[in-house]
């Protein structure tokens, strides 16, 4: 594992919760809707190969202490494929294996932000009719 900040320190953290078992997750949504949908989805879209990709990466770099799982619909699925990590809440639309490279080293291996990637609050889908 990699050394992570004490976890009393970390937000939203009470002094006495047990560590975290891993220091970060990774989710990805790999919802699948039926073909023709107006919002499309994910899976469609090859999120099940990119978290694929990502879950042996993150191994090969030697993340062990960072879980990457499958999520079911995030509900952003119009910049699909979406995937959040967490505990920082940031969301990123990957659409190639070097885009989860980028992720991967930028936000999980530097600590940094792959800000080309990245959702944003300007990222909204449109409202939902009625």
């Amino acid at each position: 594992m990699t050394d992570a900040p004490p976890a009393a320190t970390a937000p939203g953290r009470a002094p006495a919760d047990p560590p975290p078992y891993f220091r970060a997750h990774v989710f990805v949504c790999c919802n699948r809707r039926p073909e023709g949908h107006r919002r499309g989805s994910c899976a469609a879209r090859g999120s099940e190969d990119l978290r694929d990709y990502m879950k042996v990466r993150a191994k090969e770099l030697g993340r062990r202490d960072v879980r990457v799982n499958m999520a079911g619909c995030l509900d952003r699925c119009e910049f699909g494929p979406t995937m959040v990590i967490y505990p920082e809440g940031v969301w990123y639309s990957p659409k190639t294996r070097e885009d989860v490279d980028e992720i991967l080293q930028a936000h999980l291996v530097a600590g940094g932000r792959a800000t080309r990637l990245m959702l944003t609050e300007r990222d909204v889908p449109p409202p939902k009719k009625a």
